[in-house]
This record gives structure tokens, C-alpha cells and sequence, in this order.
């Protein structure tokens, strides 16, 4: 058993987001950090988020953020104020990884690499004097007198403080197999359920493989029943069997705990029915004799209309001069609300982020400290706070690991 010099020892277990910005920001000559991942490099998940690109804050003041938070937005009031969007893109552009805000005020790095953001977070852990070791699989954990005993596969380390940061279940291949649940339970901690968050949107409806690749952009998607009803404005993608894109993403995160829904899709929500009946009178007169699939061109994607015209039901053979009102108010229906049947989100494993976790009120918000066992901390995506997507939940990551690291030196 290996045991720490007279320094304070700091354990991390977990080298994402949340594990390197809380060791960068704890190390210093005073204590000795270490940083433990199962993998071979750090960041695995970071390298596949924003579509390999990174998404890693929201440029957008403290309380749009908040606005942002899905589960318990309250819990990390605290940490987003002390480290705020601004201070993660202040550090960055420091740092030698320059960012860039797009739309929806998405912030990227300049050479659109996850890689770079990942590399500036590594170098200043190694800066710092953290120490981190690769290929380290935490199987148990033990608390003796003040001190835990952390035992991997082929060592075991003894230290003063531990973070858990091991984040969640989605994306297991990148190491986030729910081992810090496990840990948490272990100390008497709650695990709130479980769910699949920011993850495709399961249909019923057969999509068409010219589907694949199209963007709808400016669309609304809508999920209600009896005692729910969420609509999300923005891009929507599709996949086979089901829907993806922001809006699709962002709203499984609203509907993972609420059962069956209805869902519909506004594919004109800057017009309204009768603003859309009008438009669609001039583009008749243009020339009457033809047939309804003219009048299709001009509403919709060229890619989209096979799908929509075998779901909604429309005749594409039909002269112009003789779309009734009746069929005009049809079609309007339609393109208003487009229904598809849901048919539950797919598997935790291909949601972005894991919803549910340690649960908050068992945290301190400020210190990240667990209030059943003084030493022990969580921090990242393990805790039962998941946001949007469009770089909250990297932020969640990065202010969580600020505030755990800001108030243990205070503590130390």
C-alpha cells in the first residue's frame, strides 16, 4: 500500500472536463494532486462532444444559464457565478486555445478541434504539478480513521481527500460506466433515477435514408399529454427511427421522466395559419395548372416531401386549381403540425449526457462536499444536474471542478 509524504494527498478519480479543471486549479506546492482514469488518455468523452468540435461553454450571462439547467438549476447557482461562461472563455483564449462564439452562442475552439481543448487542459494539469496516471480502474474504496484507501487493479493509494469525477453511464466506451454511483452508494448517498438525456427522439415512422442528411432549420418541436406540454425552436436531423438535431436532443431531456407523449413538428412556426393560407394562394395563382408538388418545392425540402406527403396524407397529382380550401387547410394542418409517434428514447448509452445521479441535497453547493462523509466530493456529470445542449453541461463540468478545487485549498 502505498502511503503520501507529509503533504495533503488529493485523489481525483476521473480525467474529463470536471477531474482536470479541478486538479489544474487545486495543485499547487502545498498539497499533492493526483488524477486517476481508466483510460489511456484524458478527455475521451470531450474528443466526441459538439461533433468532434467541442462545444465547451454557452456565451450567455449567469441567469440564462441557469435557464438552462434542467435538474436542480438552483444546486449550482453557486459554482456558475463563481466560474462563470466569460472566465471559461477568458481562460481558453489565455491559455493558448483561442475560441470562437456561432450561433445560439455556442462557443468553439477557433480550429474547431476537440483536441485542442483537451491539450490545453493537460498541459496546464502537467504545469501545475499534477500527477496523472493513465490505465487506472478504481475498484473499491474504503474510508479508515480520516483517510481513504483507493484500490485499483494493481496498487493501492492512500490519501487526505477524494473527488469523485467519473461522470455518468452515457457513452460507456468512453470509460463512463457508473462506477461513481456505486462509490456513492457506499457512503450512504441517494442515486437519483437514472435516465437518458440529450439523446434521440424513437419514432415509429420509417425514415427515408434521403433523410439522413438533412437539416430542418427554424422548426418547432412540440411533446404534450394530459398534464405536459414542451415545445423547443431550432435545427431538427433525423437517423433511422428516429429524430436528433438540438431540438430533438434538448427536448429528451424534458421528456425522459414523463411517460408517453404526443409529438408534433411546426415546420413553419413564423407563420401563422392564415399568413400560411395566403402564401400559399400566391403561390397558386402563379400558375394554377399545375400540380400540388410545385406548390410542395416552394414549402418545403426537396429531401423532406416524400416523407411528408406519405404521413400527412397529401395527393402531389392534384391541379393547383383544384386544391380546394378544404385540401389548402389540410396541407396548412400539416406543415403546422406534422405529427410523429413516439416511441420512447433510445438507451442511456447514446445519450450525451447521463440525467439523474448523486443526489444534490446530500452536496454542498458551494464546496462540492459530500454532507454524509467529510473528504469526499463529487463533482461533473456523477451529480444529478444535466442541462441543454450548447455547451451547459461542459460548463456544469468546468464550474463544478472550479468551486470543489476553490474551497478545498481554502479548507487545506
Amino acid at each position: 500500500m502505498e502511503k503520501g509524504n507529509d503533504k495533503t494527498r488529493i485523489i481525483c478519480i476521473g480525467a474529463g472536463a470536471s477531474g482536470l479543471f479541478f486538479a489544474l486549479n487545486c495543485a499547487d506546492e502545498g498539497h499533492e494532486v493526483i488524477l486517476l482514469d481508466s483510460n489511456q488518455k484524458v478527455g475521451r468523452k470531450m474528443y466526441i462532444s459538439g461533433k468532434g468540435r467541442c462545444n465547451i461553454t454557452n456565451d450567455c450571462d449567469t441567469r440564462e444559464f441557469i435557464k438552462n439547467i434542467v435538474r436542480n438549476p438552483k444546486f449550482m447557482y453557486s459554482a456558475i457565478n463563481r466560474f462563470k461562461p466569460e472566465d471559461t472563455i477568458a481562460f481558453f483564449n489565455e491559455h493558448g486555445c483561442p475560441l470562437k462564439t456561432e450561433r445560439g452562442n455556442r462557443v468553439f475552439p477557433v480550429s474547431d478541434k476537440s483536441a485542442d481543448i483537451i491539450d490545453c487542459l493537460f498541459r496546464e494539469c502537467k504545469k501545475a504539478g499534477v500527477k496523472i496516471r493513465f490505465g487506472k480502474t478504481v475498484k473499491d474504496i474504503e474510508k479508515k480513521d480520516d483517510r481513504f484507501v483507493v484500490k485499483c487493479e494493481d496498487e493501492t493509494l492512500v490519501c487526505d481527500k477524494l473527488v469523485i469525477a467519473t461522470g455518468g453511464k452515457s457513452y460507456a466506451s468512453t470509460g463512463s460506466t457508473g462506477d461513481g454511483y456505486r462509490f456513492a452508494e457506499k457512503f450512504g448517498h441517494e442515486i437519483s433515477e437514472l435516465k437518458s438525456a440529450l439523446c434521440p427522439i424513437k419514432v415509429k415512422q420509417i425514415i427515408d435514408r434521403d433523410m439522413y442528411k438533412l437539416t430542418l432549420k427554424n422548426v418547432t418541436l412540440s411533446a404534450k399529454n394530459e398534464s405536459f406540454d414542451k415545445k423547443i425552436f431550432g435545427d431538427l436531423e433525423f437517423l433511422p427511427g428516429s429524430l436528433t438535431g438540438p431540438i430533438a436532443l434538448s427536448l429528451s431531456s424534458l421528456i425522459n421522466r414523463v411517460g408517453n407523449v404526443s409529438l408534433s413538428l411546426d415546420l413553419k412556426p413564423a407563420l401563422d395559419e392564415q399568413t400560411l393560407d395566403k402564401r400559399i394562394l400566391r403561390e397558386i395563382e402563379k400558375d394554377p395548372n399545375k400540380n400540388v408538388s410545385v406548390l410542395l418545392d416552394a414549402l418545403l425540402p426537396k429531401s423532406f416531401q416524400a416523407f411528408f406527403v406519405k404521413y400527412a396524407r397529401i395527393d402531389t397529382k392534384t391541379p393547383l386549381h383544384s386544391f380546394s380550401r378544404t385540401k389548402r387547410m389540410e396541407l396548412i394542418h400539416a406543415l403546422k403540425a406534422f405529427p410523429f409517434t413516439y416511441d420512447g428514447l433510445e438507451d442511456i448509452d447514446k445519450g450525451i449526457v447521463t440525467s439523474g445521479g448523486v443526489n444534490v441535497s446530500e452536496i454542498d453547493p458551494k464546496s462540492f462536499e459530500s454532507k454524509l462523509c467529510k473528504g469526499l466530493y463529487f463533482i461533473g456529470e456523477v451529480l444529478d444536474v444535466d442541462a441543454f445542449t450548447g455547451g451547459f453541461n461542459l460548463q456544469c463540468a468546468l464550474s463544478s471542478g472550479y468551486s470543489c478545487a476553490l474551497e478545498m485549498k481554502k479548507a487545506l
